[in-house]
């Protein structure tokens, strides 16, 4: 593929990416003290028709890094660029066009559906908001979209109190489908519910994808799921991209030992496998996104670091025998045969906790 033709292939472009979340103290005038570096120097890029899942633990920054995507976040720095063109610079009128384009799917499927309104209203939203069509031709749209995912049409003017959690899901992704868009981007969508229930909602948006094109940024925190939907993986570290490859390379030998340490951690349906598989135990606790570790973020729980990953921070490069397209941010990636499970970290370190006080007698 030449350089144009791969350019052409990508929707979504992510460069250095930074969002801080200031903290701020004081009761009149508010002085700023310190930061959340949630996202910082994040550097993706999304294909045209694939499914690029981002995993990760809870406040490595993932959800961030898709607001950040869909505009609801201002970045702090960096450029997001979606089909050639660069959004972090658009004004509110560009930005309501851009998003006609790009969608999103929450999480919860309670808290995202207002329980005052009817279904019919709620994923009529966005062809009111855009002025693309009312009354009639609305509730026929509507209905449509209710049909395509798989929701009775009939059950228009119900509220969502009225459905179960994997139907109010199917209400998010039609209201995310009415404006037809190219990207949408799937904050944990099957989280909150049963695993009967998510393997019905993953097969609706691969259903989808192939019939109607789609892109999908797939975030979530279980490995199966991610490992079922997803063509590439990304896999987040405390604001950082620790590893970027395709699905099954990532899991057949990750590289960076916190991807090595996460795939450990996955549920295995095999008993006989589940029984011979032995987990990685990472010491310590994820460090604080206020202060951050120098150099390699994940060093101090590390079992491979060395005085080296304290001092200068990976590069998220092709390393010696990868392919092209998998990516590790590591000085030291994780080789054939080596064994994690039995390994602790290389460096230590002091707490940075408070000390607690002496037990008195």
């Amino acid at each position: 593929m030449t350089a144009e033709a791969a350019q052409d292939d990508v929707l979504v472009s992510v460069e250095g990416v930074v969002k801080y979340f200031p903290i701020k103290q004081g009761i009149v005038f508010k002085k700023e003290v310190a930061r959340v570096h949630a996202v910082d120097g994040v550097d993706l890029k999304v294909r045209r028709g694939e499914t690029l899942g981002i995993v990760g633990e809870s406040g490595c920054g993932k959800s961030t890094l898709a607001r950040c995507v869909t505009g609801l976040y201002p970045v702090t720095a960096g450029r997001i660029t979606y089909d050639g063109e660069d959004i972090t610079g658009f004004s509110r009128s560009r930005m309501k066009a851009f998003r006609r384009d790009v969608q999103m799917i929450f999480q919860d499927p309670y808290g995202s559906l207002n329980p005052r309104r009817r279904v019919g209203s709620i994923i009529g939203d966005p062809f009111a908001i855009h002025n693309i069509a009312d009354g009639a031709d609305r509730k026929k749209r509507v209905q449509e979209l209710m049909e395509l995912v798989g929701l009775n049409p009939e059950h228009y003017n119900r509220f969502p109190a009225e459905f179960s959690g994997g139907q109010r899901q199917r209400i998010g992704v039609a209201r995310a489908l009415a404006l037809k868009p190219k990207l949408i981007v799937c904050d944990e969508p099957v989280s909150a519910l049963d695993v009967s229930i998510q393997a019905q909602v993953i097969n609706l948006l691969k259903d989808l994808q192939d019939e109607l094109g789609l892109t999908y940024v797939f975030i979530a925190h279980d490995l199966s799921v991610v490992r079922h939907v997803s063509d590439r993986i990304a896999v987040m570290y405390l604001g950082k991209v620790a590893e970027l490859a395709d699905a099954p390379a990532l899991y057949e030998q990750p590289r960076h030992p916190y991807s090595a340490a996460l795939l450990s951690a996955a549920s295995i349906a095999d008993p006989d496998e589940a029984e011979r598989a032995e987990r990685i135990i990472l010491i310590g606790d994820v460090p604080s996104p206020i202060d951050p570790p120098s150099g390699c973020r994940f060093h101090p729980r590390c079992p491979k670091a060395q005085e080296r990953c304290v001092a200068e921070e990976p590069a998220l490069v092709v390393r010696d025998g990868d392919a092209a397209d998998h990516l590790t941010a590591c000085h030291f990636p994780v080789e054939p045969g080596d064994d994690l499970t039995r390994a602790h970290a290389g460096i230590s370190q002091e707490s940075t906790a408070p000390a607690l006080p002496e037990a008195t007698t």
